[in-house]
């Protein structure tokens, strides 16, 4: 039980992303070159006064508070609950005196799992295991603290599992000093600990005395008993954003603070020319006109007044380039099956002895991008000094957000203080950070606090869809419905790869898109694996550059590429006279979670074999570790698309709190049902066509009938299940239309762009 002062440890400096991405010898000279780097990092957390840090990711005062640090993004998904809830269950706490902080940046938040999903390539798969150690230590050095893909809980739970234990541990060692007994007779329960007995102390009372102590070489973890995981607790940021106390960035007040609103000219290369800031001068509370190279914002009193000037002020931008349109982005995916640069990304067996003169059938979809449209339009506030400045704002990769500010204004990293905030929705749209580093520049030109937001306008024309993409399916049927041989050709952008490069290449924002756009990768690709026991396959990709900036969404390229296998599945089961569920079930046999998921969903919804008139459709998929199926009941009302069932059967392993999973799947199911009826819109002379949010087709609570989620009992780790359900509800309702229709639906928006 003896005590030392905690070691403080040093920072290792990060790698340019290109020296990360090399093949080859160079790559095998980093790994050597990595092996001699320190590589230990000391929490930078503050602390109050009565406040003890016992690691990253928790503190606990004296009053017994137990405050969780969580450097994920809260975008409504319930992650600062979930990962206290983790860390108060290995403690021991009482939830009622757990708190959350958000995270400073720090190499020890960083999200490895996402940046191996996002940063593996050809040259670190080559060296398998190092190739993953390399983009682990790349993402440490660098602090990539990323939110995103349902990665949250998978990245975290061992790290908060292990620091409610080692907290338990050192707070049952002070309680052990005190009563001269051993420390593995003493435990925590409720908050309180205790040695079995009537002895009894608060954390609060132990908690400066137990930091000093040392931990055991082995972290014992509490085993089989009945505590916090597992439960429906309540969302620890429910009650704030009920009565309103909770701030978002719009609600940020500072003193002597203004307000901006800011128009960036058409989508593209667009530079600032002109603006009538004579009429801006009209609006009571006006002040000024900000003007960079590819924006203007007006500043004002209030930001009504601010986004008035700017109307009246008219900016007018040179396009540099072609202008977005619709006809255009369609040619350019045509064009890319054409083109040299596709490649086959995975396949299985050989397909050319099984196609060789048999007949194909064939098929082809296409996929519109899909908006975000998260109810908080980009915000940020910011305070600029000579010396520093202050951001707040609601980022998923908040270390590069701050570094992208830095380099804006000209400071060291350190000198940008990042203030995390949850986000009112985002669905992927946070990964980006133009917002902030433009509330700095103009609070740097205004010498005073500004808060910018978006108008709804300048969020729709310059938000980052999701990918367009067209696909060819062609596959052949063999004896009993079953599946010879299945070829997938998609033509896409890669939005991850585009996403990356604008957010990580600060010198080149505006030639990420075209850079990003050259190379085939399994990126563009995600879902088109087919979960189906098929012996000879292949999914090739063709990139494209269709001009338009192209963002991290929910679901990312499942989204398209469930859409196009499970509706091809529907189609070739129609074709060889077999009904849609039993045609997938007979492919199943190898992947159990899958096929219980499938049947699960269609014995709750009544199933009826897809009869014509039935308007049931179904769809299942697989992703990282969920599995989920889903099962819809929809028809026409008039024009208009009317769901009147949708049914969620998904195994996504032990959930810390079923009740959260529960209403992200539910979430991810109105998600898809918005990609699938109108969450898009077409793009004319580098603008979208309409920006009104009435006029684009979305769901309303009319439009949905019951919604039933049913999580399947598993022992396997928690998966992430933000996404899994979203790319499932378009392919389900194409289904559907079919047997009310007679028609198949092979584009998305399914009823075509209004």
């Amino acid at each position: 039980m003896g005590r030392r002062p905690r070691k403080q440890k040093t920072l290792g400096q990060g790698l340019d992303r290109r020296t990360l991405l090399v093949g080859g010898g160079a790559a095998a000279g980093l790994l050597l070159a990595w092996g001699v780097w320190p590589r230990s990092y000391a929490p930078n957390l503050n602390a109050a006064p009565g406040e003890t840090v016992f690691d990253a990711f928790l503190k606990i005062d004296r009053a017994g508070q137990v405050i969780v640090i969580v450097p994920q993004t809260e975008t409504g998904q319930g992650v600062t609950t979930m990962l206290p809830q983790i860390l108060a269950d290995e403690l021991g706490a009482d939830w009622r005196t757990v708190a959350v902080q958000g995270a400073p940046v720090s190499p020890l938040y960083a999200n490895t799992l996402l940046a191996r999903e996002w940063l593996a390539g050809d040259g670190t798969r080559l060296f398998g295991g190092a190739g993953d150690w390399a983009i682990d230590q790349y993402a440490t050095r660098r602090a990539l603290m990323l939110t995103g893909g349902g990665t949250s809980v998978p990245m975290f739970h061992d790290a908060y599992r292990d620091a409610g234990a080692a907290a338990r541990v050192l707070l049952c060692k002070a309680a052990a000093a005190r009563w001269n007994v051993p420390w593995e007779s003493c435990d925590i329960a409720e908050g309180i600990v205790s040695d079995g007995g009537e002895r009894r102390l608060k954390l609060g009372e132990l908690a400066e005395e137990a930091a000093t102590f040392d931990l055991p070489d082995i972290l014992p973890l509490r085993q089989g008993q009945d505590g916090l995981a597992g439960q429906d607790l309540p969302r620890l940021d429910t009650p704030s954003k009920i009565d309103g106390s909770h701030n978002f960035a719009a609600d940020i007040r500072l003193p002597d603070m203004v307000y901006a609103s800011i128009r960036q000219g058409p989508i593209g290369d667009a530079r600032f020319r002109s603006a009538n800031e004579d009429a801006a001068r009209t609006v009571t509370g006006f002040l000024k006109l900000v003007k960079q190279e590819r924006w203007v914002a007006a500043v004002a009193s209030n930001w009504w007044a601010a986004n008035k000037a700017l109307d009246l002020a008219d900016p007018v931008f040179d396009l540099h380039g072609p202008p977005v349109d619709s006809a255009m982005i369609d040619d350019r995916l045509e064009a890319a099956f054409s083109s040299d640069d596709g490649r086959r990304l995975y396949s299985q067996g050989a397909l050319l002895p099984v196609f060789d003169k048999a007949k194909i059938l064939a098929s082809e979809y296409r996929v519109d991008p899909g908006l975000h449209l998260a109810i908080e339009p980009p915000c940020a506030t910011a305070r600029v000094t000579d010396t520093g400045a202050e951001v707040w704002m609601a980022t998923q990769a908040p270390s590069l957000a701050r570094a992208a500010i830095a380099d804006a204004l000209g400071l060291a990293d350190i000198a940008v203080t990042l203030y995390p905030l949850h986000a009112g929705g985002s669905f992927g749209r946070k990964m980006d950070f133009e917002a902030g580093v433009q509330a700095a520049l103009i609070a740097r030109d205004m010498g005073r606090p500004v808060q910018l937001l978006w108008s709804r306008l300048e969020d729709v024309i310059h938000d980052r869809p999701s990918a367009p993409a067209h696909a060819r399916m062609a596959a052949k049927l063999g004896r009993n419905g079953a599946i010879d041989g299945w070829l997938a050709k998609v033509a896409a952008p890669c939005a991850l790869s585009q996403t990356w490069a604008r957010i990580s290449d600060l010198a080149l924002p505006h030639r990420a898109a075209a850079d990003a756009a050259d190379k085939a990768t399994r990126l563009a690709v995600e879902g088109m694996v087919p979960p189906y026991a098929i012996a000879n396959w292949a999914v090739d990709h063709y990139p494209a550059d269709v001009g338009l900036p192209l963002g991290f969404v929910r679901g990312n390229a499942r989204l398209y590429g469930a859409f196009f296998t499970e509706s091809f599945i529907d189609e070739l089961a129609h074709l060889s006279g077999i009904e849609a569920m039993s045609f997938r079930i007979q492919m199943l046999g190898g992947n159990p979670r899958l096929a219980h998921c499938l049947t699960t969903a269609a014995a709750m919804g009544g199933w009826q074999g897809g009869i014509a008139g039935s308007g049931q459709g179904l769809a299942a998929h697989m992703m990282d570790g969920a599995y989920a199926a889903v099962m819809v009941e929809a028809g026409m009302e008039g024009s208009r698309l009317s769901v009147g069932r949708i049914i969620a059967a998904v195994d996504c392993g032990d959930q810390v709190n079923p009740d959260i999973a529960r209403q992200q799947i539910e979430s991810g199911l109105i998600y898809g049902l918005a990609c699938a009826m109108g969450a898009s819109v077409p793009y004319a002379k580098g603008l979208p066509t309409r920006a009104i949010l009435g006029r684009m087709d979305l769901p309303r609570l009319a439009d949905i009938g019951e919604v039933t989620v049913e999580l399947i009992r598993s022992t396997a780790p928690a998966a992430g299940v933000t996404d899994v359900a979203a790319p499932l509800v378009a392919p389900a309702i194409a289904g559907a239309l079919f047997t009310v229709t007679g028609q198949r639906f092979r584009s998305l928006p399914l009823l075509g762009r209004a």
